[in-house]
């Protein structure tokens, strides 16, 4: 009996310490998950918002420089070539193990990065709204929590309810990113789910670690507890102890 005692008592201990020390990253856990399960994807994603993936169809009859012109001129081995329309203009887009270079699909010249005047309209194509609000422009060179993406980049900053920005990486003129409020909530609530309160990305801070063996030792030594106090199991240790030693 001493040792069930001791046991018992040692659970009751180690279950009040860890729920003082990470009951509150529980409920943070409990309270992001159960948000980010309740908002839209497609919301957080900005869809009703930007079309990311509309494609232009190259017209017919459009004379393109042959393929095996253009992969002489990269000079280096090509992983990728896929024909476009870019900014109502036919282009080459050329993957090496370099990166990617745009290229004049007409005469096979090679294009300059993409500049702000140019990353703008194709943000301004990509809203969904008739009504497009005021943006601002700016040379992004550094990644950050808000985006990961290629670099350079230029962010579109809308002047919507939603704070709507919209990425164009420089070497494709692609939209590499859409983050707007509904974003921004989803992705503060995940660095708290994922205690990487800096970047925003990392699942396997010491942080999280940590508190999720407590958590792990929290439930077992509840349930050392909840087995150990169990009704029938106090009744029947009553029972075998007998009227004399109650």
């Amino acid at each position: 009996m001493r040792g069930k005692h001791r046991i018992h008592l040692f659970a009751s201990h180690l279950h009040k310490w860890l729920a003082l020390f990470i009951g509150a990253q529980l409920l943070i856990w409990f309270a992001s998950g159960a948000l980010m399960s309740l908002l839209p994807i497609a919301k957080v994603r900005g869809e009703h918002l930007v079309s990311r993936n509309t494609v232009a169809p190259i017209p017919t009859g459009l004379h393109l420089v042959p393929p095996e012109k253009l992969l002489a001129q990269v000079g280096v081995p090509v992983e990728a070539l896929t024909w476009r329309i870019l900014d109502n203009k036919p282009v080459a887009e050329v993957a090496t193990a370099r990166g990617v270079r745009l290229y004049d699909a007409t005469n096979g010249n090679a294009l300059p990065p993409i500049d702000a005047a140019a990353a703008t309209r194709i943000a301004e194509r990509a809203w969904k709204s008739d009504q497009k609000p005021g943006s601002t422009v700016t040379r992004i060179t550094e990644e950050s929590p808000e985006y990961r993406g290629t670099v350079p980049s230029w962010r579109i900053a809308f002047a919507d309810p939603d704070g709507t920005s919209v990425f164009v990486a420089a070497d494709t003129g692609r939209i590499a990113a859409v983050r707007t409020g509904t974003w921004r909530l989803y992705d503060f609530f995940w660095s708290l789910h994922i205690m990487d309160w800096k970047n925003h990305e990392d699942f396997n801070t010491p942080w999280l670690v940590a508190f999720a063996i407590g958590g792990l030792l929290f439930g077992l030594a509840g349930t050392m507890l909840l087995f150990m106090r169990w009704p029938i199991r106090r009744k029947r240790a009553a029972k075998a102890l007998g009227p004399s030693k109650l």
